[in-house]
């Protein structure tokens, strides 16, 4: 009995090693998959002057972001460019009642 009891135990330590490592892996994973889902539309956009064009770089212009519960203004910024793609910004899109936002992405 004792035998079966520690065999037990092992294997519960191996499954909770295993379960450890994917719960460290889960979060990059994870993170593509976020659905940010606000309860109203979003402020107007701020205006903000588009600075002087930078060699290789696109401008990605700033947003309102849902913040627990309520929109916060995140400023714009330049991103890398990528050869061959187009940047298309983030926006907000009205899902029923709701609003959420879609990332931006290279196309």
């Amino acid at each position: 009995m004792k035998t079966s009891y520690r065999l037990l135990l092992v294997q519960f330590a191996f499954a909770a090693a295993g379960a450890s490592a994917a719960a460290l892996a889960l979060p990059q994973a994870a993170s593509a998959a976020v659905v940010v889902v606000a309860p109203g539309a979003p402020p107007p956009v701020r205006y903000e002057p588009l600075p002087p064009p930078r060699a290789g770089y696109v401008w990605d212009h700033g947003h309102w972001r849902w913040q627990g519960d309520r929109y916060v203004w995140v400023s714009g910024h330049w991103q890398v460019a990528r050869a061959g793609y187009h940047w298309i910004p983030g926006h907000w899109v009205a899902h029923g009642p709701n609003w959420r936002w879609i990332p931006g992405r290279w196309a």
